[in-house]
């Protein structure tokens, strides 16, 4: 039975075509993926969902679609805070709840954890040739806690979303760049510098993600409060006290409530080996997550490369703007002379030599011209010796 202002929705609501689940679709929407992987679709205010979970309004608050936040996974008393770029989700030891549950990139999610979460059929033993070796993958994924094969569901399919994100810009990338490298024009250079921005985006996505698994693996303490089956566990045991479970100092600091809060002493002194079962896990994404970002390192190196050549390429065209401007200044220098000799014997001066004189006007031709030609070869020789103009 739903509580009052709950909307439950069947499984078979994400099996229906996107456009008929959009129309219902509400922005406070949440899905419920419990330990069988049935899946329920909920809508619930922030006070139903803080009710249920039992976790702190700014905790919530990360999870906010309309709220800029970084990249986190925080370990709670009894539930795991998960905000990566779209996966926005509550983990707990019985149930995943995940935000915006009908957006195209949270559906493949669900339906994951609908495929991954329930454990292996039992029946399945003596359909197998090696009965022992199933029964030990039976007993493996009993033992693996619930709240980390829903991680690990949402850890691949960050990272596996990050890597498509990759190589479709490294598709787009390279061919594009390889073609501005052959000719450069407006049209390549604004298509190239699109993808340089879509590259940086990308870039600080994948960085987000990082860093945070990277901060998580460097930190014991953070990777023991995701160990919530292992805390209930302890809770409920009756040979404890339950006094001893936490502890506070006199005067906490704010810095010490906010980052501390919810965290148990038990979980908190533990030894690596307690969290080598989690280390292990987040290593591997880790190490997926850094694949995706050395791809991206490697794409803007080539992109700067590229550049590098460009730049050289229009220096040197920039060069040889130069050299020409400078022959046709050389040029012109040398006409100015030849037409200056055109302009001093065209006045009306009488001269005495200019009647029956015809061969003068041939030597004063030929001498104003190989003074022209004179003064331009020795501006050539001059720039050249100088090394103003390549040889």
């Amino acid at each position: 039975m739903a509580n009052e202002g709950q909307l439950l929705v069947p499984v078979d609501s994400f099996s229906q075509p996107a456009s008929l689940i959009k129309k219902t679709a509400v922005s406070r929407s949440w899905v419920s993926v419990d330990t069988n992987g049935q899946s329920t679709v909920l809508d619930l205010d922030k006070y139903g969902i803080m009710k249920r979970v039992s976790i702190h309004a700014r905790d919530l608050r990360l999870l906010d679609p309309l709220l800029s936040y970084p990249s986190a996974i925080l370990g709670r008393e009894k539930a795991i805070v998960l905000n990566l770029e779209h996966i926005k989700a509550i983990i707990t030891t019985e149930e995943v709840l995940l935000r915006d549950p009908l957006d195209d990139n949270v559906i493949p999610i669900v339906e994951e954890l609908q495929r991954r979460l329930p454990p292996v059929n039992a029946n399945y033993l003596g359909q197998g040739d090696d009965e022992d070796g199933v029964g030990g993958q039976t007993e493996g994924q009993t033992k693996f806690p619930f709240e980390f094969r829903a991680l690990e569901v949402a850890l691949e399919g960050i990272c596996s979303f990050l890597d498509a994100r990759t190589r479709e810009l490294e598709t787009a990338a390279y061919p594009a760049l390889d073609e501005l490298t052959s000719m450069i024009s407006s049209r390549n250079l604004d298509r190239v510098r699109k993808l340089k921005s879509a590259m940086t985006r990308l870039t600080n996505r994948v960085l987000k993600v990082r860093d945070e698994l990277e901060q998580l693996l460097d930190d014991d303490d953070d990777m023991a409060d995701l160990y919530l089956s292992r805390k209930l566990s302890f809770a409920s045991s009756p040979t404890h006290d339950s006094a001893d479970l936490t502890w506070s100092p006199p005067s906490p600091t704010i810095e010490s409530k906010i980052s501390r809060a919810s965290r148990t002493t038990p979980f908190s002194t533990h030894g690596e080996n307690d969290v080598e079962e989690l280390e292990m896990l987040l290593e591997a994404y880790f190490m997926q997550i850094e694949s995706t970002s050395n791809k991206l390192t490697t794409l803007r190196e080539y992109i700067d490369d590229t550049e590098d050549y460009i730049n050289i390429q229009l220096d040197n065209h920039r060069n040889q703007l130069i050299q020409l401007e400078l022959f046709l200044l050389s040029g012109t220098v040398s006409l100015s002379v030849y037409s200056l000799v055109a302009a001093i014997f065209g006045m009306n001066i009488p001269y005495s030599w200019n009647k029956n004189h015809g061969y003068v006007f041939k030597w004063v031709v030929i001498l104003a011209a190989i003074v022209s030609a004179s003064i331009f070869m020795s501006i050539t020789t001059y720039s050249r010796h100088k090394g103003l103009v390549g040889s």
